[in-house]
């Protein structure tokens, strides 16, 4: 398989190039994209001499606007899978085989922090928050999910070209899921670990987490609405 790992990134200069090794170390024969979303610190020259190709973008255009283009790279690529990983090194690179390896029979493999206990550490209210989706996304689709707000997730042929014509922009992890589920994709669930941050800080705020549980959520219910609509008949 043809296999392009997607990190986005914002200002994540003191840990990229770890994570761009660990990735290599791991998987040699796959490449990697940065996208570089309007960082103001060197993390664009960090990744490009650590051996990644990097798309800069001209300002912060957030997740969804930078896996958008992602997946619109490994498209016109000819990539076979796209595999997504944060730039904070959370993500363990040995745990790519794990994604890689269901790929073939799915069209989108999450990495799942929940699926089996692994040693994942988080406050109680993000905790809440997580499950919270995953309930809700769950009942939605009538699959079960749990950790529907993973950002470690493999993309086969068939997603990366309905990703890079459509992709949802703010906090998209979890609307992307139930998109997918609408328009007939397998997903299946893998256990990952995910590390606790080294470097930097997360640009979830209290104020960005109350519109993000709100905006999602609204998203969710709207999308199930009009999927149940009964269109009238001519």
């Amino acid at each position: 398989m043809k296999v392009l790992v997607i990190i986005p990134a914002y200002n994540e200069e003191l840990s990229i190039q770890h994570v761009i090794h660990e990735i290599q170390s791991y998987m040699p024969e796959v490449d990697i994209l940065v996208i570089n979303d309007g960082s103001t610190d060197h993390t664009a020259a960090v990744a490009k001499e650590a051996g990644a190709i990097v798309l800069s973008m001209p300002f912060n255009v957030g997740i969804g606007g930078g896996m958008q283009t992602g997946y619109m790279y490994a498209r016109d690529h000819n990539y076979d899978v796209a595999v997504q990983m944060d730039a904070d090194g959370q993500h363990a690179a040995a745990d790519l085989q794990s994604l890689l390896s269901e790929i073939q029979e799915n069209d989108m493999v999450i990495g799942s922090r929940f699926l089996e206990k692994t040693s994942y550490r988080s406050s109680f209210m993000r905790k809440l928050g997580i499950r919270f989706f995953s309930m809700l996304v769950s009942l939605v689709t009538r699959q079960r999910f749990t950790d529907t707000t993973s950002g470690f997730r493999a993309a086969g042929r068939r997603v990366i070209e309905l990703y890079a014509n459509y992709y949802p922009i703010d906090y998209p992890e979890v609307e992307s899921i139930v998109y997918l589920t609408r328009k007939k994709c397998r997903l299946v669930e893998v256990k990952a670990e995910m590390r606790q941050r080294e470097t930097g800080k997360s640009s979830i705020t209290p104020i960005k987490s109350a519109y993000y549980m709100v905006k999602v959520t609204l998203s969710v219910l709207i999308s199930a609405v009009r999927f149940n609509e009964v269109k009238p008949t001519s």
